[in-house]
């Protein structure tokens, strides 16, 4: 069997292509971009078109919502201040996030908002990186009262559904501070409210914006020239629609258009926890800049211990068995993703084999239909970018079928 440079089959990505094209065929995904890296190899897909209904075709170039695959860009933010010993792992956050001092704590987590006990300690940075620090998005249970709390204060959601932080920081995190915890500071692994706290700390610690001290310290340094928290008139035309398939009959439907849609314009709060805008090798610069243990050819953006802490697990044995219990428990709703087993800073960490992927590999999915992760075992990169939401299992289906058949593509 035919290889390239770097053990990836010929014939092995042949079947990626025709795989990918499968879903684009089959009118549930209007296009995509892929890219699939070993070593100094790179494979890039580009196939369908911008819209559903046709119009542009995707480009190399085509500027995505990375959605949740935001959170292991925007953690490295925080890891230049540990680096340079402005921030400390277990320093309290009190100090630049005064909201979030003296906390309350739920007895029950779906239980009513008023019946509390204090903290017992109080939230470190480390619980901001691994997502413990006590709340956390459920959208399993809407209806719960801190879930109705969180849309009624304003803290996640606007009145056309948007979930990204609608005010700026500062009111944000006022909102914010007006809520109970719902479990201990440290006591379990909870979604997302943490990393859009992250990026508040490192705009307070800085004394910048966060997107102006991710620009300065990550992107222009790993020349990711088309990655920020909006997209810019100049690029708008290389954005396409984003799609919610309706869940009953499939019909595509706009959830954010691209002129004048959210990603149009700089954004009031820009979220560490889902705000990014990118590209597949913006992307792609950043996961090779992890595999190379925190260099970028000559030039160094994180130190080694830094990129380890990142992307190694960090949840203790009960966070962990939580974790796990959950994700297996909410297979059916997540449409598979989210068995990985571990955390790192902002990133799944694999701890277990449940699929084609080996233990070690990290990175994230987004609800937009994105996924990027990083193998060190097999110095490998894979990349898949659609706009098409996980309303609808499609995109996540497109996502399985792209790691399935890029690790049958490897043969050394």
């Amino acid at each position: 069997m035919g290889q390239g440079n770097n053990g990836l089959s010929e014939a092995g990505l042949r079947r990626l292509s025709e795989v990918l094209r499968r879903h684009v065929e089959s009118g549930k995904i209007p296009g995509l971009v892929a890219l699939v890296s070993r070593g100094e190899e790179t494979h890039v897909e580009v196939i369908g078109t911008m819209r559903h209904d046709g119009g542009p075709p995707m480009r190399r170039d085509t500027i995505f919502r990375m959605a949740s695959t935001t959170k292991p860009v925007a953690s490295a933010a925080a890891m230049v201040l540990l680096d340079e010993c402005r921030i400390r792992l277990d320093d309290p956050v009190d100090r630049w996030l005064p909201e979030l001092a003296d906390r309350q704590v739920m007895k029950k987590a779906d239980g009513p908002l008023d019946d509390m006990v204090p903290a017992r300690r109080p939230i470190t940075v480390r619980d901001l990186l691994t997502s413990t620090l006590g709340l956390g998005l459920d959208m399993t249970a809407p209806t719960s009262p801190i879930m109705g709390a969180f849309f009624e204060r304003g803290v996640y959601g606007q009145e056309d559904g948007w979930l990204l932080p609608a005010p700026e920081p500062d009111e944000w995190m006022r909102r914010l501070g007006t809520l109970p915890l719902m479990h201990q500071p440290g006591e379990r692994w909870l979604y997302n409210v943490g990393d859009d706290v992250l990026g508040v700390l490192v705009a307070r610690v800085t004394g910048q914006s966060f997107e102006a001290f991710l620009r300065e310290r990550v992107f222009e340094p790993l020349g990711m020239k088309d990655t920020g928290f909006h997209v810019p008139a100049d690029k708008i035309d290389r954005l396409p629609p984003l799609y919610a398939p309706d869940p009953q009959t499939g019909e595509f439907v706009v959830a954010d258009a691209a002129e004048g849609g959210h990603h149009s314009r700089p954004p009031a709060f820009q979220s560490g926890g889902g705000g990014l805008d990118s590209t597949v090798d913006d992307y792609h610069a950043y996961f090779r800049m992890l595999l190379g243990h925190g260099t970028h050819g000559d030039r160094r953006i994180l130190s080694r211990p830094a990129v380890e802490l990142m992307t190694t697990n960090r949840l203790f044995a009960a966070q962990l068995a939580d974790r796990e219990g959950r994700a297996r428990d909410l297979v059916h709703l997540s449409h598979g993703q989210g068995q990985h087993g571990g955390w790192g800073f902002g990133m799944a960490v694999r701890t277990y084999r449940g699929d084609y992927a080996p233990i070690g590999q990290f990175g994230w999915d987004g609800g937009t239909g994105t996924t990027t992760y990083a193998d060190p075992a097999n110095g490998l990169v894979g990349i898949l970018l659609t706009q098409t939401g996980m309303s609808t299992p499609d995109s996540a289906r497109a996502i399985n079928d792209f790691w399935t058949t890029l690790y049958r593509a490897i043969d050394d």
